[in-house]
């Protein structure tokens, strides 16, 4: 637990070091910012973040994650660091989840500047707060998964451009694609299918303020998976 806590803490010291961090947290206030003034902060609007999040979260978030993510492991593949880092006494478990947790920690620091929207929605409608709590708790577990298959593909490659590329290639494909796909089919097994694969399906029941086991299970288990790619990839680099 010491290891993963000291990862964390060195992970979030590079962000708030790194000049790509502030450029990525720019991007991402400016496109909430203009996402939530167009669409939901204008007269007659629901008093939630309901029009924020059912499609323009999805998309920026997708677009920005990778972004956040790309240097994790990549900068240490290309520096070379990561042949101290894999003789160090720490396993490549830790390595992940400190690596994990630190970008989590800064993602989690970039939706806390959303909480500024609720109170202005507060000053012209009542805010409904379960909602607000299953869109947040939404918006946590897709990040989390954004971030642990970001992870993952800066795992795969040092080149930092194409771990981005990769990363955001799955993601619309997982978000975007399969949701549209499933939507050209009124029944049958490759409907289901694509709407289990959906990120956004899954994702749509907490903009409504819906909690379902499945959609927790679904999230969970690909974060899971993401960082246990990562581990296994870890490991062979450590026996080549």
């Amino acid at each position: 637990m010491q290891n993963i806590t000291t990862m964390v803490r060195r992970e979030l010291g590079a962000y708030f070091l790194s000049p790509i961090a502030y450029a990525v947290n720019a991007i991402f206030l400016f496109s909430c910012g203009l996402a939530f003034g167009l669409g939901t902060f204008r007269t007659g609007a629901e008093a939630s973040l309901r029009g924020l999040c059912e499609f323009w979260m999805l998309l920026i978030l997708c677009f920005v994650l990778p972004m956040l993510t790309m240097r994790l492991m990549s900068e240490e593949l290309r520096s070379g660091t990561i042949e101290t880092l894999l003789t160090a006494p720490i396993s490549e478990i830790e390595v992940v989840l400190g690596k994990f947790f630190g970008a989590l920690g800064f993602y989690l620091i970039l939706l806390a500047t959303l909480l500024l929207y609720p109170v202005l929605l507060a000053t012209f409608g009542a805010v409904d707060v379960k909602l607000l709590i299953c869109n947040y708790l939404g918006l946590f577990l897709v990040g989390a998964l954004y971030i642990a298959a970001g992870l993952f593909f800066s795992t795969l490659t040092r080149h930092q451009v194409i771990a981005v590329l990769l990363s955001f290639a799955l993601l619309a494909l997982m978000t975007f694609a399969f949701h549209a796909l499933s939507t050209l089919f009124d029944a049958g097994l490759a409907k289901v299918v694509l709407q289990q694969l959906s990120i956004r399906t899954h994702f749509q029941d907490f903009v409504r303020g819906m909690l379902d086991l499945n959609h927790l299970v679904f999230f969970v288990s690909l974060t899971v998976f993401f960082l246990f790619l990562s581990v296994k990839l870890l490991e062979m680099r450590r026996w080549k």
